[in-house]
């Protein structure tokens, strides 16, 4: 636990090279740092921070709602007390939303950017309208079983065809608390980053997943044209495949923040 600009903050650190600034993870909304666990496992020479937004996990809930740009002036204020100047940032789902606003908002602290299953906020193509009606409410999070009935349908990919990794997905699952998901809900009420997203300057890796239910592929393709040094690849899994294939996600990553093709 650290307290950050008043804020007590559930965070991790997995360990790598210094070779080169650490990764600061925004992690999916309602998601504990534990669900990320298998993809910092499969960091080889990455150092990796993650916390637990303020109301999820084992962050308590914050004293009043929130907006993109007060989660990135968050992580900004924790790298610093971690002793960093710099960082690469990947953000995941909801919280690539984040990542982009980290990215626009403090362009001297982020070095590269990686956006994983994401889009530019409000405005963008939506997904299965079942799908987005059941990220409305964090009961999957709180009901094991419901987990299991909507996982194939809401993530795609790999959850269609191996129901095992739904109990393994759900076993990490600490519970997101109710008005802290509401609080993330409501952050993103009307952001969007299509204006200002060719001032995002980064080298950018946008990893979008070919059958994913909630963000389609052409949300990749909006962020690949917008942001002027940015390249699209797609991985044939669906919404999570932070998750379901860690090890290649994390070989992507760690290829494209070593500076390699």
């Amino acid at each position: 636990m650290m307290s950050v600009g008043g804020q007590e903050l559930m965070v991790a650190v997995k360990r790598g090279s210094e070779s080169r600034p650490p990764l600061l993870l925004f992690n999916g909304i309602g998601a504990n740092w534990q669900l990320a666990r298998p993809f910092l496992e499969a960091l080889t020479e990455t150092t990796a921070i993650i916390f637990d937004m303020p109301g999820i996990g084992g962050s308590p809930l914050p004293k009043r709602p929130y907006r993109p740009s007060s989660v990135a002036q968050l992580g900004a204020r924790l790298i610093s007390d971690l002793g960093y100047d710099k960082v690469d940032v990947a953000g995941v789902s909801w919280g690539g939303g984040i990542a982009q606003q980290f990215a626009y908002q403090y362009p001297q602290l982020c070095r590269r950017l990686v956006l994983a299953a994401t889009s530019p906020g409000a405005i963008m193509v939506p997904g299965s309208l079942q799908a987005i009606l059941r990220m409305a409410t964090p009961r999957r999070y709180l009901d094991k079983n419901y987990m299991h009935k909507v996982a194939p349908d809401l993530y795609g990919g790999a959850f269609r065809k191996d129901p095992s990794l739904i109990g393994r997905h759900a076993e990490a699952m600490v519970g997101a608390r109710g008005m802290g998901y509401v609080y993330q809900l409501l952050a993103m009420v009307g952001w969007t980053s299509l204006p200002w997203l060719r001032a995002v300057r980064q080298p950018t890796l946008i990893l979008m997943g070919r059958d994913d239910p909630l963000v389609p592929v052409a949300n990749g393709h909006i962020l690949a044209r917008l942001i002027p040094n940015a390249r699209l690849e797609v991985i044939d899994d669906g919404h999570l495949f932070i998750v379901t294939r860690p090890v290649e996600t994390a070989r992507r990553i760690e290829r494209f923040l070593g500076g390699g093709p």
